[in-house]
């Protein structure tokens, strides 16, 4: 199948997970098919196909996307040395980059369902992988006396609740700043474990 002239894989492949990612946000990944994104994109029918293979492939892909964007830009945090300052820098990145992200995040938690099997399988240990970065946080700080928790696990998985919760509540330039609500969400999760 030819390319749309004009068409370029490294501009238009981007383009059409944008174009899904926008997409599955504002209607759903059930409700979106592959010639919206086609429209959307601006491609001809059946061009689509020259960049991915079919709708769960795209909406796989963008999963993976974020969750490799979200421990790849984790681990280039600078070091923190004690389990209070490492605490802290994590809830502060997951707000800024998360915040960052409202599609993507809103995608990754209210598309799940829609993964295959597989799918599902393989976002579900990139998941669990960034999960116990901060279980380990957590686990280092209570085994140093610095943390009361009852299961590091549970109190990992409520953190992160909590901290993505932000795009649900939080939109810029409104009642407060950004450095004020991480400094409230930051607070609460000090509160959470001591």
């Amino acid at each position: 199948m030819a390319r749309t002239a004009g068409s370029h894989s490294n501009i238009t492949g981007p383009r059409v997970q944008e174009a899904a990612l926008t997409l599955f946000a504002r209607h759903g990944y059930a409700a979106v098919s592959m010639r919206q994104i086609e429209g959307e994109v601006g491609v001809q029918a059946g061009a689509l196909y020259n960049y991915t293979t079919d709708k769960q492939s795209l909406l796989f892909d963008l999963f993976k996307r974020h969750m490799v964007d979200l421990r790849t830009a984790l681990d280039a945090q600078p070091p923190s040395a004690s389990p209070q300052d490492r605490l802290e820098a994590f809830a502060r990145f997951h707000i800024r980059f998360h915040l960052e992200r409202p599609q993507a995040v809103f995608i990754s938690y209210m598309e799940l369902r829609n993964l295959t099997p597989e799918n599902f399988r393989v976002i579900e240990e990139l998941r669990r992988r960034y999960e116990g970065v901060l279980e380990a946080i957590l686990e280092t700080g209570r085994d140093a006396g610095a943390f009361h928790v009852a299961d590091t696990r549970v109190t990992a998985l409520a953190i992160i609740a909590m901290l993505t919760g932000i795009n649900t509540c939080y939109r810029s330039g409104v009642r407060l700043s950004l450095a004020e609500v991480e400094a409230i969400y930051w607070d609460m999760v000090r509160k959470a474990v001591t």
